[in-house]
């Protein structure tokens, strides 16, 4: 069901806006399969207070694959040496995610629509491969493993079993989803920083923060001896990676970010109001008015994700790393297992009290337990999305939060399948998503720039350093996935 936000008056069709205001261009229709976006002016830009969120979100649900659990681990086995991949995979993502955020504070439109537009299926094949990297319950697993360890014990399955379907609960009867979503990502956020802050000043010496100039004396090295797919994976999936990053789109689009204010938002599909309207969107002419509130919405945008995901996500995965390297580096802990969370949270309890090793297991089960929700929530916002628009737009039974809500219900059908095979492993699950988050981002990058340089006005298109750090990241994430393919090639397994 779709909640409409206020919108400005003076939204009117076009037959082709983008031609109106450069003769001889054409805005992309994947051969008329999807119609021309309207053309209507730009709302006024907002101050940021009232638009934080989107990248906390971001933040909140990486503060559990890549920063509570891959980092740290890596860091537990051998030590800060691979620190700098982390910086080196948000900041790509930082410009990642303003290139999926341009096109939906120009158009309103998500950037799975923009792709769409350029192929009609391109959506789908993201959708497909953001299901398949999710499809595994690695963070639900995570959480139900940590939970044993502050309750002393349990089934993880059964407990894995009753997350999955709490998550459903909370995603289908929250009113507006993306409000549920934010406030249970800004209070997970807030507990792990409180965490970090005692953790630090608790167990963390002066030799371990020295040993942090490794990002730097060690840049471009890394520890092979731990498997190609884990720490590139973790390169691609510090901080976000896969369709997380592509879903920036989504939800600075509900929180009313430039031309986004005009598309209607998902709710519940059992508390909500239906409408069955699929979400294209609008150009604004490339006037001087328009133009002085892109540039204050690009301003707004750009702090957002500065502030709330690359810095916020930079810190902690720099902090639990130092923390984990602190606690459990050279300690016996089974490879290949987040068994190093119970080490570290021994130590930390052995150190501060046992209350703090009790708090730490359950910040890391909540943790662990948001991002599964967080993961679920932006699989099916994509699938939903791309289905309505591109294949579904003139369906009446089939709104796009219904569609969000059978996905959202699939994916934790096949999840409980997949725990209830027994195979349950999460660090093993995890490197399966981030390997394919890491493929996928080397595809959406090369469409970002396209996307950018030809479907937009003149004035706002992609350029300069920008587009030079965009074919970086082409290169980078197209790296990753030759040489993790190339390796199991040569090295099946390894």
């Amino acid at each position: 069901m779709i909640d409409h936000m206020s919108a400005e008056p003076g939204a009117v069709p076009a037959d082709d806006p983008l031609a109106a205001q450069e003769p001889g261009r054409r805005f992309p229709t994947a051969g008329g399969a999807l119609p021309m976006p309207g053309t209507a002016d730009l709302p006024e830009p907002r101050p940021l207070r009232k638009v934080l969120g989107p990248g906390v979100i971001g933040a909140g649900i990486g503060l559990a694959s890549g920063e509570f659990v891959l980092y740290p681990y890596i860091a537990s086995e051998v030590g800060l040496s691979f620190l700098w991949a982390a910086f080196v995979g948000v900041t790509l993502q930082l410009f990642i995610n303003m290139e999926i955020e341009r096109y939906t504070l120009a158009t309103g439109e998500t950037a799975l629509t923009g792709f769409s537009r350029l192929w009609r299926h391109w959506g789908l094949v993201f959708g497909l491969l953001t299901i398949l990297a999710n499809l595994w319950p690695g963070w639900a697993t995570s959480s139900a493993t940590v939970l044993t360890y502050a309750v002393g014990g349990g089934d993880v399955t059964l407990i894995a079993l009753l997350m999955l379907l709490s998550i459903g609960l909370v995603l289908t009867l929250s009113p507006v989803v993306y409000t549920a979503v934010e406030r249970i990502e800004f209070v997970k956020v807030g507990a792990v920083l409180a965490f970090v802050v005692i953790a630090f000043v608790a167990v963390v010496g002066a030799d371990d923060v020295a040993e942090t100039r490794r990002v730097v004396t060690d840049f471009g090295s890394v520890p092979s001896q731990l498997g190609l797919a884990l720490v590139l994976g973790a390169l691609a999936f510090a901080g976000g990676g896969g369709g997380q990053n592509l879903v920036q789109s989504n939800w600075i689009r509900d929180k009313g970010f430039g031309m986004g204010a005009r598309i209607p938002r998902l709710v519940s599909p059992v508390t909500g109001e239906d409408q069955a309207k699929p979400s294209t969107g609008f150009l604004f002419p490339a006037d001087a008015e328009n133009l002085r509130r892109w540039r204050g919405w690009w301003r707004v945008a750009n702090t957002e994700q500065l502030v709330s995901f690359w810095f916020l996500t930079w810190l902690t995965i720099s902090a639990t790393s130092v923390i984990a390297y602190a606690t459990v580096f050279g300690a016996d802990t089974p490879g290949n297992d987040i068994s190093f969370l119970q080490t570290e949270g021994q130590v930390l309890a052995d150190t501060v009290g046992s209350w703090f090793g009790t708090f730490f297991w359950w910040i890391g089960a909540v943790s662990l337990y948001a991002a599964a929700l967080g993961i679920c929530d932006y699989t099916a916002r994509l699938v939903a999305d791309t289905l309505k628009v591109s294949h579904l737009a003139r369906s009446q039974r089939w709104s796009e939060s219904r569609i969000y809500s059978a996905v959202v219900w699939g994916l934790l059908v096949v999840g409980a399948g997949v725990l209830l095979s027994g195979f349950d492993q999460p660090l093993v699950l995890l490197v399966i998503s981030s390997v394919v988050g890491g493929f996928m981002m080397f595809v959406y990058s090369i469409l970002l720039i396209r996307l950018n340089r030809t479907a937009l006005p003149a004035a706002i298109r992609v350029r300069g350093y920008r587009l030079a750090v965009m074919v970086l990241a082409v290169l980078v994430f197209g790296g990753i996935s030759a040489v993790i393919v190339a390796n199991q090639v040569v090295n099946p397994g390894g």
